[in-house]
């Protein structure tokens, strides 16, 4: 059977060795910081006792992502990429060098966990446009939406297993255990990063970061289709997102797997509708199909939120993690299809906030509420607001609900651009 109709097109893989090596990379390094991701609010659970203390990781994250996401975009588009991504890498492995230190301390630290994920956002949000630069740069036009369900099955993986791990080797034998094996996990992408080829920007800038910034803003405000999936995905997250409130959700079941089960809900969801998404090739228009599946992203995180059975729980988040795969297929095509190169990186900054500000600002949002409600009413509200939101987007930007990639002038403007440079690299 053909791989598309599953919805796992190869290609991108096969036909770019340097896209290869930075997939391959980037798997690497999310299995080691999913399982990561899980165990710091789980050890600050444990630390404090409270969902406002593990809410507020998402406050300090604020202003490294806002500031350093926009910066790193301009980076991204002037500097080299490949550098800039392995130096970052470093960052990313010495803050887990720290996280393992703290750990092994009779009494743990609470306030090492905020300052590193100070820094864990700032040394991503640099990393992240130049990595999202360069999927566009070594993935042919034709072959971009293929690239987003790789990537989401990339997501997937390392979503399934390294929280799994994660969580369990957190419980059974300490946050230290799972700190140290990211460790590994880095110098094994930091060995793969190595290998991509140099990235050299053809035109060299002679104006200031700030100019190039501006510039990168006044092309966003230029695309209010492409401003519309950023505002969505924006909205989604920071009403409806539930990772951090796992735990606390988990406590209230008796099944001894329940958190385990809990954190496999949204990527479960995601890798089957990843595999069934061969449909989205016969799909065009883009901003329709975002909109309907960040709507029901919120109706299965209300779901969740409102559960008093694990399995129904589990169900909710299933379907919000499915809703949000077929989300990215279609936003990350897009974006990828129609956004210029000597923008992309910018363009990918702003991206960045959109779906990394979101969650940060989604942690802090779950747990004011459930502290100031109950932890039901935080989590279905929000999913119900998320819906009614995003509709209200779609209703105030015709040019989202409008896009298609057949007709769309930038689509083609990228298409003859990247043709004639000659798309996709080895």
């Amino acid at each position: 059977m053909s791989p598309r109709r599953f919805g796992v097109d190869l290609s991108p893989l096969r036909r770019s060795t340097q896209y290869r090596r930075l997939y391959i990379a980037g798997l690497i390094t999310s299995l080691g910081s999913q399982a990561t991701y899980v165990t710091v609010p789980y050890q600050l659970k444990v630390l404090t006792q409270s969902p406002l203390a593990v809410g507020s990781l998402g406050l300090v994250e604020l202003v490294p992502l806002v500031v350093l996401g926009l910066y790193g975009g301009v980076l991204a588009d002037r500097l080299n990429r490949r550098r800039l991504i392995i130096s970052m890498e470093v960052v990313l492995m010495l803050s887990t060098v720290v996280l393992v230190v703290n750990a092994l301390l009779a009494h743990p630290l609470v306030w090492v966990l905020y300052v590193d994920a100070f820094v864990v956002a700032g040394a991503s949000s640099l990393q992240r446009p130049s990595i999202e630069a360069l999927n566009q740069t070594f993935v042919a036009h034709d072959l971009q939406r293929s690239a987003a369900a790789l990537a989401n099955i990339r997501y997937s993986v390392a979503s399934l297993v390294g929280p799994a791990l994660g969580g369990l080797a957190a419980v059974t034998l300490g946050p230290a255990t799972v700190y140290l094996a990211n460790v590994v996990t880095f110098t094994a992408s930091l060995a793969m990063l190595m290998s991509l080829h140099a990235t050299v920007i053809d035109d060299v800038a002679v104006d200031g970061h700030m100019v190039a910034l501006r510039a990168g803003l006044n092309y966003a405000r230029s695309r209010p289709d492409i401003l519309g999936t950023y505002v969505i995905d924006l909205l989604a997250m920071v009403l409806a997102f539930p990772v951090v409130m796992l735990p606390f959700v988990a406590a209230q079941f008796h099944e001894t797997y329940a958190l385990s089960l809990l954190y496999l809900g949204l990527p479960v969801g995601a890798m089957v509708a990843t595999l069934v998404s061969g449909w989205t090739h016969r799909v065009h228009h883009y901003g329709r199909a975002v909109v309907a599946a960040a709507s029901l992203w919120g109706l299965g995180i209300a779901v969740f939120g409102y559960s008093s059975t694990l399995w129904l729980a589990f169900v909710g988040l299933a379907i919000g993690g499915g809703a949000d795969a077929i989300s990215g297929i279609f936003r990350t095509a897009m974006w990828n299809e129609s956004i210029p190169p000597d923008v992309r990186g910018r363009m990918a900054g702003i991206e960045m906030i959109s779906y990394s500000l979101g969650p940060t600002a989604g942690q802090f949002r779950a747990g004011v509420m459930a502290a100031w409600t109950t932890l039901r009413f935080s989590l279905t509200f929000g999913g119900l607001a998320s819906t009614g939101s995003i509709g209200a987007v779609a209703a105030a930007l015709p040019g989202l609900w409008n896009f298609d990639a057949r007709t769309d002038v930038h689509v083609r403007a990228v298409r003859e651009l990247r043709a004639a440079e000659g798309s996709g690299s080895n």
